[in-house]
């Protein structure tokens, strides 16, 4: 899924036997939060987990921070685990001032939050 004006990128896949990745690239902001919003709704979280893998995020507004706490609140709906990997430093201070760090589990990259749900 794609949004060619405004740059983001969705790409979901199935990791042998573990958990659905959703590789997030570009912009995440009000004019392109609905692809990913419809990817997550999309999203097996009732089988082996989720990882949002935000390592080519490059901006994210509150909007995309709607879609990301709608992902959480689906997780804990399902108790599927879910993660975010590869956050890069900006957008993980702005996710510190809004308090997300208390709400998700972060890692370094998708693999590693692959190797954490233990597959």
């Amino acid at each position: 899924m794609t949004d060619s004006d405004h740059l983001l990128t969705v790409t979901p896949h199935q990791t042998s036997g573990g958990p659905y990745v959703l590789e997030v690239s570009g912009e995440l902001d009000h004019h392109t939060a609905h692809y990913l919003n419809r990817a997550v709704k999309d999203a097996p979280f009732e089988e082996n987990g989720v990882v949002l893998d935000l390592a080519g995020l490059t901006y994210c507004d509150s909007t995309g921070i709607t879609v990301l706490l709608t992902a959480y609140q689906r997780s804990q709906a399902t108790a599927t685990p879910l993660s975010l990997a590869g956050v890069g430093p900006d957008q993980m201070r702005i996710f510190q001032v809004v308090g997300l760090d208390q709400v998700f589990t972060f890692h370094d990259s998708a693999e590693a939050a692959i190797s954490s749900l233990g597959r």
